[in-house]
């Protein structure tokens, strides 16, 4: 990239820092003590249902909240539905690819929250998609870590206003670093971040350019590459998805630098995090020490739970997380 263009991009970050900065204000610890005081009880026993009926719950959940956060802030506008009027946020084409479980965990965890009648309509969907994923995190043997709450949910909500504000799998390292810059995070929460990827599934379309044609991808590990060329023959159902971390599927763990280290990084986003030499360090590093990537993570995380944060006249409280009041 030029200095021109780092410059602006350093100016954007320091913009969307101070932003976040002021936003984070909003939020704190016990934010709902003096209206719901056992909501994040209600809402990990919600998520602990749902986790109990299908493992997909935890990537499917901490997707959705990466969604969220990315597109319109963490406002909860990425569960909204569309309507004969306006095609949402989850029915643009790169949102396609969520998985209904994540959005049936907040809805059944808002219903959950809702039946106590002093909490009905007093937490937002945006603070009870922040809790469901700490909790599906911890479920699935990752860290647990405090939420920030005091979200409101956003009142905008298009197809169109993701464009642009997700990764697609073919980005490098500086697409990435500058993608996640543009959100006050730093070019080591991206690789924390990342590492969401322990859990979840992706379709067979997002990786077969690595595993097809007269030259495969040569970061990809040779004994992986056939596996999913088996797992995803040509002309494969399109909605046929193959775990993202094939080792410990079910677990959050450091695993994902692990598979990165050997060739087994997924996506080409993934991989590339080992192949750049400058990112190298850092996913050595937490392969070696889950304790250091359990740290980054939750410092990352909540760095990510603060991006655009909606305040005052600026968003509501959903009755309905799929429809706007």
């Amino acid at each position: 990239m030029g200095s021109g263009t780092m410059r602006r991009l350093a100016a954007v970050a320091l913009l969307v820092l101070a932003t976040a900065t002021a936003c984070a204000a909003q939020l704190r610890r016990n934010y709902y003590a003096g209206v719901c005081p056992n909501v994040e009880s209600i809402v990990r026993d919600a998520v602990t249902r749902k986790f109990r009926q299908t493992f997909i719950t935890v990537g499917a959940t901490v997707h959705l909240f990466f969604h969220d956060c990315f597109v319109e802030g963490c406002d909860a506008s990425v569960i909204v539905a569309s309507t004969a009027n306006n095609t949402a946020e989850k029915d643009n084409p790169i949102n396609l690819s969520l998985a209904g479980d994540g959005f049936d965990t907040v809805i059944k965890a808002k219903a959950a929250v809702d039946a106590v009648p002093q909490c009905r309509n007093r937490v937002s969907c945006a603070d009870i998609l922040a809790m469901a994923t700490r909790d599906v995190i911890a479920l699935a043997g990752g860290p647990s870590y405090a939420v920030e709450l005091g979200r409101l949910d956003g009142l905008s909500c298009t197809a169109s206003s993701v464009n642009g504000k997700l990764a697609p799998p073919s980005f490098n390292l500086d697409q990435l670093t500058a993608l996640f810059a543009t959100n006050g995070l730093s070019q080591t929460d991206m690789i924390a971040l990342s590492a969401g990827h322990t859990v979840g599934f992706a379709h067979c379309n997002t990786f077969t350019g690595r595993i097809s044609g007269p030259t495969p991808d040569p970061t990809l590990n040779s004994s992986f590459a056939a596996q999913l060329r088996a797992w995803c023959p040509p002309n494969v159902d399109p909605r046929i998805a193959v775990t993202m971390d094939v080792v410990t599927p079910r677990a959050f763990d450091n695993q994902y630098f692990k598979n990165l280290q050997n060739g087994m990084g997924l996506l080409a986003s993934d991989q590339v995090l080992h192949s750049d030499p400058r990112s190298r360090p850092t996913v050595d590093a937490w392969a070696q020490s889950s304790a250091a990537f359990n740290k980054a993570f939750v410092e990352a995380i909540t760095k990510m739970g603060r991006i655009g944060v909606k305040t005052g006249a600026q968003g509501n409280i959903r009755r309905n997380c799929a429809v706007f009041n």
